[in-house]
């Protein structure tokens, strides 16, 4: 079970050293924004153009349900004139900070938008929800909008408008081929094992069966009971490949291949997705619409479906 969120009396006491940049008139323009997730600060960026500079805390392979901020974060936020968060329990640890920085500063949890019909529930606390709503990009463009209204609040004006209605066409366009190639993968094949169950907004968008060793939170552990289960799901249904994740360690996803291997059957890594933080800085995969478009292709190849190599537009595996 992950731990609970850190409980201080004010995470900001005690920091009088720190040079505080004075709360932000929503008349003011948005300079410099803090996102938490690069998913976020991809997004902030292509919305908010030049007229913003975006800092994202967590980069690649970094595991935000066990995040906690850093003193540098620390000082970033609080000079920052606009912080985006995810919301929806996903920074867990730092809920009571954001909560305390509310306060002084424009502070947005950008998932916490979402309609409640439109959201999963999560597997270890059933007061809360999924937050890995970034796998479906009709989801993610409700988000959008809420990053939007979040700049445009502080002063963004020209930027956001004039980007906005073009990322909606690129985030329709996403989801359209993602429909399209996951279409081609047989029904029998349309399980995906993964390492943390991150990927069920994925699964409900796109019809298929998800399974993850851990639960939604990475913090969660797979018991040998989760194991066996699996290895049988792989043996009985006769799945061909599993796969990692850049930001989770892919020890379970090992014993699940030797475990089928003593079996008869054999399981590969059909590749490594991006789950809860994109791919490298200057990368197609290092932003938003690369990182799902990855996901995408590469599971329908390695599930016996049909999708070209380079991915919707040809960019994977190419330097932006």
């Amino acid at each position: 079970m992950p731990p609970a969120p850190l409980r201080r009396r004010s995470v900001l006491m005690g920091l009088a050293t720190v040079p505080l940049a004075p709360r932000l008139a929503h008349a003011q323009a948005v300079r410099d924004v803090v996102a938490t997730t690069g998913m976020i600060a991809d997004t902030t960026r292509v919305l908010g153009a030049e007229s913003v500079a975006v800092r994202a805390l967590m980069g690649p392979g970094v595991d935000p349900h066990s995040y906690r901020q850093t003193r540098s974060d620390i000082v970033a936020l609080i000079n920052a004139d606009l912080t985006l968060w995810h919301g929806l329990f996903l920074e867990a640890q730092m809920e009571d900070f954001f909560g305390d920085l509310a306060s002084r500063k424009p502070v947005v949890a950008v998932a916490d938008s979402l309609p409640h019909d439109r959201l999963l529930g999560h597997d270890q606390y059933p007061d809360r929800f999924d937050p890995h709503v970034w796998m479906d990009p009709s989801l993610w463009s409700i988000v959008s909008d809420t990053i939007a209204e979040a700049l445009l609040a502080n002063g963004a004006g020209a930027a956001v408008e004039a980007a906005l209605g073009p990322w909606q066409l690129e985030l329709a366009a996403l989801g359209a081929y993602a429909q399209e190639v996951l279409a081609t993968v047989p029904a029998e094949q349309r399980v995906l094992v993964t390492a943390h169950d991150a990927f069920k907004y994925f699964g409900r968008a796109f019809d298929f069966e998800v399974q993850g060793i851990q639960g939604i939170s990475t913090e969660s552990e797979a018991g040998v009971a989760r194991i066996e289960a699996l290895v049988n799901l792989l043996v009985e249904r006769r799945i061909r490949a599993v796969f990692v994740e850049s930001s989770v360690s892919d020890r379970g996803l090992r014993a699940l291949l030797e475990g089928a291997a003593a079996r008869g059957h054999e399981v590969v890594i059909g590749g490594q997705l991006f789950s809860d933080a994109m791919g490298e800085a200057g990368t197609y995969e290092g932003t938003y619409l690369g990182m799902i478009d990855h996901n995408v292709t590469l599971v329908a190849r390695a599930l016996g479906g049909t999708a070209p190599q380079g991915g919707r537009i040809g960019q994977l595996g190419a330097q932006s």
